[in-house]
């Protein structure tokens, strides 16, 4: 048995209940003392999670029961698994607010492969406060793409993206929803966004892979262009145990 993995697995134990204190099933005790090494750092994004048999070993549980700590742990995104090489913690993503990027962008950067499901694409009327923060007339119309963001095939976002029609060809978006606007002359260099922290309702659980009451971060995008043109209203949902985003601040002087 590899020496490495069974002293990380003998590490659960400081975070497991005394025998007889908890009322918890033991796979429940065993999941939540892994989430515990997770959260601090002790398990890090990428790194190999401890085998069956060294979990096994080190806590005396049965084989059933560390499988089903396994699978709660993956049910739930914390880890996820290489066929024939085991179980991995799954990377927390940490993304700044300072910068203005695409999903696919910022995953390619962390060399992790991005993908879209798609629920909607199509050419419509502007809602009324769409036309408002995209400064449409009433008789003009948007491109909606609505679409679940993945990383290695893991869901991370759902994004609802309203741009003018004007601004893009539907049938050139493929992946990346800015190459298409760049390309058409139209990338937008500036942002606000506004995050809300919330828990998942069923349809965002069942889309990103979750469940109901899950923390999630509501944000809303409104992009513009450099003659100050509103060009793109992206309203997302992230999960919110995959996703950081992070802010610099500085003293005012």
């Amino acid at each position: 048995m590899d020496t490495m993995h069974l002293d990380t697995a003998s590490k659960v134990l400081a975070y497991l209940p005394s025998r007889g204190t908890s009322s918890d099933p033991l796979y429940m005790q065993l999941a939540s003392a892994l989430r515990v090494m997770v959260e601090r750092g002790e398990l890090r994004g990428g790194e190999a999670l401890p085998s069956e048999r060294s979990l096994m070993k080190a806590t005396g549980y049965s084989r059933v029961t560390v499988r089903s700590a396994v699978e709660d742990l993956f049910r739930d995104g914390l880890i996820y698994k290489r066929p024939g090489a085991g179980s991995y913690v799954s990377p927390l993503v940490d993304q700044p607010l300072s910068v203005l990027i695409g999903f696919s962008a910022d995953m390619q950067r962390r060399g992790a492969r991005a993908s879209s499901r798609l629920l909607e694409k199509s050419v419509g009327a502007p809602r009324p406060d769409e036309m408002v923060k995209l400064g449409l007339s009433s008789g003009e119309t948007v491109v909606r793409l609505s679409r679940v963001r993945l990383a290695d095939d893991t869901a991370l976002a759902i994004e609802r993206a309203v741009v003018p029609s004007g601004a893009v060809d539907p049938d050139t978006i493929a992946g990346s929803l800015y190459d298409a606007l760049r390309a058409s002359g139209n990338m937008p260099v500036r942002a606000l966004q506004r995050l809300r922290a919330a828990i998942a309702d069923r349809t965002e659980a069942e889309l990103l892979g979750i469940s109901t009451g899950s923390p999630v971060l509501h944000i809303e995008r409104h992009a513009f262009l450099a003659n100050g043109r509103a060009i793109e209203v992206t309203r997302s949902s992230y999960r919110g145990d995959r996703y950081d985003f992070i802010a610099e601040l500085k003293l005012e002087s």
